[in-house]
């Protein structure tokens, strides 16, 4: 399982960015997803995740009302649109998968991790 994740940039506070993460090597629809960052000199956290039917998700409360990630099984990509950006987001953002349907939170959960991309939020 290959998953890249692209989107990231500097952006200024309050500005919105949208993430991508393209899986490949087996069937994307049958898996739930999420999205994890890693600001510098912290732990990995995580952000969203999503079911494999898209019907159920779950967000980190720093960035419920202001993040919503989705997905297009038929692109196999899942996204995290991110709005209202504060500082705090700044971080490299990571996609991941499991072996499951469901919406999982915790980090060890995942076995599978795209590489990484940046956001940066300026004040």
């Amino acid at each position: 399982v290959q998953l890249q994740a692209s989107g990231g940039g500097l952006v200024q506070a309050g500005g919105s960015l949208r993430l991508s993460c393209v899986a490949s090597g087996r069937t994307f629809g049958n898996y739930g997803m999420g999205w994890f960052r890693q600001a510098p000199g912290k732990e990995r956290e995580f952000v969203a995740s999503i079911s494999a039917s898209g019907r159920t998700t779950s967000y980190a409360d720093s960035v419920k009302g202001r993040f919503t990630i989705s997905r297009d099984n038929a692109k196999n990509t899942v996204n995290l649109q991110m709005n209202s950006l504060n500082v705090e987001d700044t971080a490299v953002y990571y996609c991941g998968t499991h072996e499951q349907t469901e919406v999982f939170t915790t980090e060890y959960s995942y076995r599978y991790w795209g590489q990484g991309t940046l956001v940066t939020v300026s004040s």
